[in-house]
């Protein structure tokens, strides 16, 4: 061996030992800031772990989280993919004015697995009024800031194909074209999959028309920007990639309604919709009803007897607020941790009216919409 490739060689394995090394002494982390998501732990040994091949594939995801520096090699990372003028990092694409959009696949069997479930729901509760109401991400109203040759599947036609395949006593809400007519306002965060308070705003203007209410003018609310630092989960998927943060802006009725919101999970109370808390934290758009919980019940002082229900995934968070002036008592359910009979809970609670909101992506990879069933 040339003496050249010796000291590569040489270099290269003691790179491979101090990284190992410092791996094997560097305490891990439980949760992420930057990331905002709990990280993975050091898998437990065992023998079946080891046979059935988890312990291998959990390692590898326990290495990839807790890497030593791992903030700086992204920053390289970066830097090198900046150079060779690359277009997309862990699935997002870096696109014109600001935006970051993660691309969309073809949905498999899991989509038609949960227009099954809620179908079955609206079957079991004939007398219940069952609306179904899919939010599209930023990639569909947003296809023109796309890189060139960039790829995303149609949300379009599997909105299309989730209504033809509810049954006729399921109302589907189609918010998409309301969206797509506000395009040119802030209707969706730039470094976050979720729509912005504004998006969901015009996403309820359509809605109201199913759910039989008449909905508030924009004029009918304070505007107020609480954020103007707030790096969504898009930015988190591209760390060392220069992101400029979002603004969030709030909608507060001027009638000054009043609310009395209870989280069961944890048996907090509050009056108010909004937690401040979170615009400190890196969360912010847990800034929306408090983040995930597993059920939530808000009572307002609206005296019209509506009680509903409603099923969903985060995009409810900023949607929701605008419901509570319209409903004496609406329950929030997210299936991802709520694991009780739904439909005894329904009818104890003598809930008339659901919604199932979810945006598309979520939708057509959710396992947890089984639970309609159980």
């Amino acid at each position: 061996m040339h003496v050249t490739d010796k000291i590569i060689a040489f270099m290269f394995i003691s790179f491979i030992g101090i990284i190992t090394i410092l791996n094997m002494i560097t305490d891990d982390i439980f949760f992420s800031e930057q990331e905002n998501r709990i990280l993975n732990q050091k898998p437990t040994f065992s023998l079946e772990n080891i046979l059935s091949g988890k312990f291998m594939d959990r390692y590898e995801s326990y290495i990839s989280d807790q890497f030593a520096w791992k903030k700086s090699w992204l920053q390289i990372k970066a830097v090198s993919e900046k150079a060779i003028l690359k277009q997309e990092s862990n699935g997002i694409y870096f696109g014109k004015d600001g935006f970051l959009l993660e691309g969309y696949k073809e949905p498999k069997a899991q989509l038609h697995k949960n227009i099954e479930y809620i179908n079955y729901f609206a079957e079991k509760n004939k007398d219940i009024d069952s609306y179904v109401l899919l939010a599209p991400t930023s990639i569909e109203i947003h296809k023109e800031k796309l890189p060139i040759f960039a790829q995303s599947y149609s949300q379009r036609a599997v909105m299309d194909e989730v209504n033809a395949q509810l049954l006729n006593s399921v109302q589907f809400i189609d918010v998409s074209y309301s969206l797509r007519n506000h395009g040119n306002e802030e209707i969706f965060f730039k470094t976050d999959h979720h729509w912005t308070m504004r998006g969901a705003y015009y996403a309820y203007i359509q809605a109201a028309q199913t759910l039989g209410f008449e909905p508030y003018s924009i004029g009918d609310f304070e505007l107020e920007t609480v954020s103007d630092d707030f790096y969504g989960t898009y930015a988190s998927k591209v760390l060392g990639h220069p992101v400029i943060p979002d603004s969030i802006e709030l909608f507060k009725p001027l009638t000054d309604p009043s609310y009395k919101i209870q989280y069961e999970d944890n048996k907090e109370l509050s009056n108010s919709l909004f937690e401040w808390s979170f615009l400190k934290k890196k969360d912010q758009y847990s800034f929306f009803l408090n983040g995930n919980h597993s059920l939530v019940t808000i009572k307002s002082n609206i005296r019209n007897g509506r009680k509903l229900a409603v099923i969903k995934d985060s995009y409810a968070h900023a949607f929701i607020p605008f419901l509570a002036n319209h409903f004496e008592e609406i329950v929030v359910i997210d299936l991802r941790y709520f694991h009780k009979d739904v439909h005894a809970f329904i009818r104890e609670n003598d809930v008339k009216e659901v919604l199932f909101l979810y945006n598309v992506v979520n939708f057509t990879t959710d396992s947890n919409l089984i639970w309609l069933k159980k």
